[in-house]
């Protein structure tokens, strides 16, 4: 690995703090919820007792604070896991990498990201309203690909691998799971199961509206190959932080169950219940 980084390879703003994120290493704290709408951000730094920072630029919107006597970040990471790949690189080079010096720090340090979002089910046993979290997951968007190092399998990804049925679509999986070490943390989540983390929002979810999908039966498919439900993010925040050393856990609150045809008659509601359920749990 090269010690030395280039301007080009790190780059960072005027006053040195990494360049998408707009933020200073001293301006996050070593637990961060991950969400992806930057107007939850300020639902969840409503319950800190003090807020000590607050940045954003672009979609990434970040509140640093203390809750309980502990310190804390939300970050907002929008859409998608090309955005997952800005965001999990440069939280990894403010507690990585020197920045003044562009140099890779010889002692590592993990951080503990909690991605918090919405999903729809695939399962048509899940109900809505409810907590899923994501303990394996597979990445229908090719990300992890791009990285050289990057190898995982266990008997969840050997199993799907075996039996995905779309040959064109094949190539670009990859798969991870949850950091065990902290999944007690959400043990008594009411759901634990397995999600596929796809690159877009109609056809890739089965949308049709005026150009057709793959296949009309893909979400039947996906559930006969044991996905309980599907989001944008999960897939690279677990892979990535395999790759960086880091750890991370993916809760989602179930607002559509698309089997069933089903949507949460108040997903404000069961927002608000995921933020708390979230924040008891990681902060004692």
């Amino acid at each position: 690995m090269i010690n030395k980084l280039a301007a080009s390879e790190l780059v960072l703003n005027e006053d040195g703090s990494v360049y998408h994120l707009n933020l200073l290493p001293e301006e996050i704290a070593s637990k961060i919820i991950l969400v992806g709408d930057p107007d939850r951000v300020p639902k969840v730094s409503q319950y800190f007792d003090k807020i000590e920072v607050k940045k954003n630029k672009r979609e990434f919107y970040t509140h640093t604070g203390i809750l309980r006597g502990e310190r804390i970040t939300v970050m907002s990471t929008g859409i998608g896991t090309e955005n997952i790949d800005i965001v999990m690189n440069e939280l990894d080079a403010l507690v990585n990498i020197d920045l003044k010096k562009k140099e890779i720090k010889t002692e590592h340090t993990a951080l503990e990201l909690f991605r918090l979002g919405t999903c729809g089910s695939v399962n048509p046993e899940i109900e809505v309203d409810n907590m899923l979290v994501t303990q394996n997951v597979v990445g229908l968007d090719g990300l992890l690909n791009f990285y050289q190092d990057y190898r995982f399998e266990n008997d969840f990804s050997k199993d799907f691998l075996s039996k995905f049925p779309y040959e064109n679509i094949k190539p670009m999986l990859y798969f991870s799971e949850w950091a065990e070490e902290i999944s007690d943390y959400y043990k008594d989540a009411k759901y634990h199961g397995n999600t596929a983390t796809f690159p877009g929002f109609y056809a890739p979810q089965g949308r049709q509206l005026r150009l057709k999908a793959v296949d009309d039966k893909f979400l039947e498919t996906l559930n006969d190959l044991g996905i309980s439900n599907f989001e944008m993010e999960t897939s690279a925040i677990y892979g990535l932080s395999k790759l960086l050393g880091h750890k991370a856990m993916t809760v989602n609150c179930v607002i559509a169950n698309r089997v069933r045809g089903e949507f949460s008659a108040d997903h404000h509601t069961s927002e608000k219940k995921t933020i708390e359920w979230v924040l008891d749990r990681i902060i004692k």
